[in-house]
């Protein structure tokens, strides 16, 4: 059968998150999609775990990699883009694990002229350490009291984690939140990212996906918010990675789109 979505997971050097994540997505009520890897750079481990993990999982992994050259996020994920085969696109991160009705949920709220904006809850490193594979198939680690045992506090925050239905409906409905496009979970046409020429290519950490969501508004796609109803808890990280330059560029390129109400970047997918 052909698949009809893909599900872009962005990673680097994060093998053992990104064996979770694998295992997540292992776990899908949906299964007719195929996921592809976007690697910024990752060493050999990373390149070995997917192998291993490609014997035990139903779906198909193509794995998409450049050199290490520091943060080009944003590169790899045109890339990864041009290596899709479907008309859907699913992105996410290599430390955000899914819900087994993840995917099921971005397939029932997807509709022409919309991107899909989810969310994700926020583990410590602590539990995020803890999780095995087992509480991965078994769904504990999505389970609010299994949660609480291991050490998390009371928040409105865990209402994300409640089974899906009206009430994560109303919570989509009611929560400030913007539906900007969020690079841990969100979802669209392809024929839409191509339209705006993919993620702007002088950008780096800091808003380059909101970025790339704005485009697509000025394009005329609409946001959709289903934070409350595509779940994925996200695993505790550092970021070295992160310099005050790339926050002030991003910032300079997101205020001249948001300005200008640019479509189109110069720097995406298709050069000058």
């Amino acid at each position: 059968m052909k698949k009809d979505i893909s599900i872009i997971i962005s990673t680097y050097n994060s093998p053992l998150w990104l064996k979770k994540v694998l295992y997540g997505f292992n776990t899908q009520t949906y299964r007719n999609f195929e996921v592809i890897i976007a690697d910024d750079g990752s060493d050999e481990i990373t390149k070995h775990t997917i192998l291993e993990v490609q014997k035990e999982v139903f779906y198909p992994i193509i794995h998409v990699w450049h050199e290490d050259n520091g943060f080009r996020k944003t590169i790899i994920l045109n890339k990864a883009t041009l290596a899709t085969s479907t008309d859907y696109i699913l992105m996410t991160d290599g430390d955000c694990i899914p819900r087994e009705d993840f995917i099921e949920q971005h397939i029932k709220h997807r509709e022409e002229g919309y991107f899909l904006s989810g969310g994700y809850y926020k583990l410590s490193m602590n539990l995020s350490e803890k999780i095995t594979k087992e509480d991965i198939y078994s769904g504990k680690c999505f389970d609010i009291k299994w949660l609480k045992i291991n050490g998390i506090s009371f928040s409105f925050k865990n209402s994300k984690l409640i089974p899906n239905g009206l009430t994560s409906s109303i919570l989509n409905g009611i929560t400030p939140t913007n539906a900007s496009w969020n690079g841990h979970n969100a979802s669209g046409w392809k024929k839409d990212f191509l339209a705006v020429n993919g993620f702007d290519e002088r950008m780096q950490y800091g808003g380059e996906d909101r970025e790339f969501g704005e485009r697509l508004m000025n394009f005329g796609i609409q946001s959709k918010q289903i934070r409350y109803s595509t779940i994925c808890v996200h695993l505790d990280h550092d970021r070295g990675y992160v310099k005050p330059e790339m926050i002030e560029l991003n910032q300079q390129i997101r205020k001249e789109t948001r300005y200008s109400k640019s479509v189109w970047t110069d720097y995406g997918i298709i050069k000058k």
